[in-house]
């Protein structure tokens, strides 16, 4: 999350994105290093990963807070691929669920001060889209051969309108992990560089910075909201994805 003005400095609202080498690596030419994001994104699994353990390790009847969390979030995405893919989407469950944590615990790290975001770097959230493009589009193949050639002819188009929908099916279907991914890297890097740059205003305008605080304090709430629909975004675009690929059009 953006951080305010400290030390008299002035800083740029980009900032907050910098990448910052931790443990420098170099093997070959090729820069291993463990940075500031590499840091969050362990942070994240290891969170995810107590959480859940902390709400299932006892499995008591009746559930305590932290059980009831963990089936909630649970039961939040089975019913999430039930009415987006159907039964057979219960095979799904875990890479899907494993997307939702990452992504979710990503952007709820990013809203700590101080902290970073990585699901606000493009090359991050690319690589996940990236993977669930690569992934649905095997599983098309994998479920139907040659026959999935068939997804780029809208069903009820007439053989004449083909030569020009076709091409626009296939660019539509190729950018889908551009879609996927600039949405959650732009929500992310414009929500905390507007939080940035209003909080910016607080310290100048004195007695006057209440009106940029209490902006601040609404757009930050704003944010929390955000940072979980683009993880819920994030997971449904994944599962009608694959929803494509098991039953076509």
């Amino acid at each position: 999350m953006a951080d305010a003005e400290h030390g008299g400095g002035v800083h740029s609202p980009l900032e907050q994105f910098e990448i910052k080498r931790i443990v420098p690596l170099d093997i070959g030419g090729l820069d291993l290093s463990f940075t500031n994001s590499s840091l969050f994104m362990v942070l994240g699994v290891a969170i995810a990963s107590a959480f859940l353990i902390l709400g299932i390790g006892r499995g008591a009847l009746v559930p305590g807070r932290w059980q009831s969390m963990a089936e909630l979030s649970y039961e939040f995405i089975a019913n999430l691929i039930r009415e987006t893919i159907g039964p057979e989407g219960r095979a799904y469950f875990p890479i899907i669920f494993t997307l939702f944590m990452f992504i979710f615990m990503g952007n709820m790290l990013g809203m700590i001060p101080y902290s970073f975001t990585f699901t606000s770097h493009i090359i991050v959230t690319f690589v996940m889209a990236f993977v669930v493009f690569v992934g649905v589009t095997i599983l098309g193949f994998v479920k139907h051969g040659a026959h999935f050639f068939s997804f780029f002819v809208p069903p009820g188009a007439p053989i004449w309108m083909w030569p020009l929908l076709i091409p626009i099916e296939i660019i539509s279907y190729f950018s889908r992990p551009v879609s996927l991914s600039v949405r959650l890297f732009a929500n992310m890097l414009a929500g905390h560089t507007l939080l940035k740059v209003i909080a910016s205003f607080i310290a100048v305008l004195g007695v006057a910075g209440i009106l940029p605080f209490a902006l601040v304090v609404a757009l930050t709430g704003l944010e929390f909201l955000i940072a979980f629909l683009q993880a819920y975004v994030f997971a449904i675009l994944t599962c009608l994805y694959i929803n494509d690929s098991i039953h076509l059009h």
